[in-house]
């Protein structure tokens, strides 16, 4: 059993840092914020509550959601001009001073690309180091689906990505951070998760996380340690 002493030790060596997005690097659920812009905004607020609660298997939300909502191409344009994600208080600093450290930082998102990699410009984090959903549209801009090969389409994903940076880079230690079901269920293979309720509180997470924070100070107080 790792102790909260030693996740601390873990967050000081760690070669790589994974974030989940929505409700953790952002304030808002991404999706969320597609469908009250689309109109359908309760609908598919009560089915997010399902999937993180981990009630819904990933997919089945995530197609389930995107066919209520059916958001073009222009919409989601429109929502990130519009309505851009608020960061985090403390997500800037914390991600700052672990690429000070050369810890690579990566953004691991079951929301969709368009919205994670204005995120991550945001956080100096390159696109390569983003892992999530690709949206599909038809020529004339209207919804055509999503890429349902990316691995962080399906309930585990978020762990086949952790599996995948460690035979790619051959990171001896990651850390995932995140406020989800689906991001605790990647430790493993992530050697230590920490769980995050700075802006919604998932109690299955609360109760099961060795290291539970709702703020990201507390992080960077354990990297000055």
């Amino acid at each position: 059993m790792v102790s909260h002493s030693e996740l601390r030790e873990l967050l000081c060596s760690a070669d790589a840092v994974c974030f989940d997005v929505d409700s953790t690097v952002i304030q808002e659920e991404g999706i969320d914020e597609l469908a009250k812009f689309c109109g359908v905004e309760a609908a598919v607020s009560e089915m997010t509550r399902r999937a993180m609660g981990g009630a819904l298997p990933f997919r089945d939300a995530l197609t389930e959601r995107l066919a209520l909502i059916q958001p073009s191409r222009e919409q989601v344009q429109r929502l990130l001009a519009e309505h851009p994600p608020h960061l985090t208080p403390g997500i800037r600093e914390l991600v700052s001073r672990l690429q000070e450290r050369n810890v690579q930082v990566f953004l691991i998102s079951g929301g969709f690309r368009s919205i994670v990699e204005h995120v991550a410009a945001k956080l100096n984090i390159p696109a390569t180091n983003v892992f999530a959903n690709r949206l599909k549209f038809y020529f004339n801009g209207e919804y055509a689906g999503f890429d349902e090969t990316q691995p962080t389409a399906e309930s585990g994903g978020k762990g086949k990505v952790i599996g995948f940076l460690k035979e790619k880079f051959h990171f001896k230690k990651i850390i995932m951070i995140g406020d989800g079901a689906t991001d605790m269920e990647a430790c493993p293979p992530a050697d230590a998760f920490i769980g995050f309720g700075g802006n919604v509180i998932r109690h299955q997470v609360k109760s099961s996380a060795k290291w539970y924070v709702t703020d990201f100070v507390e992080l960077l107080g354990g990297l000055e340690e």
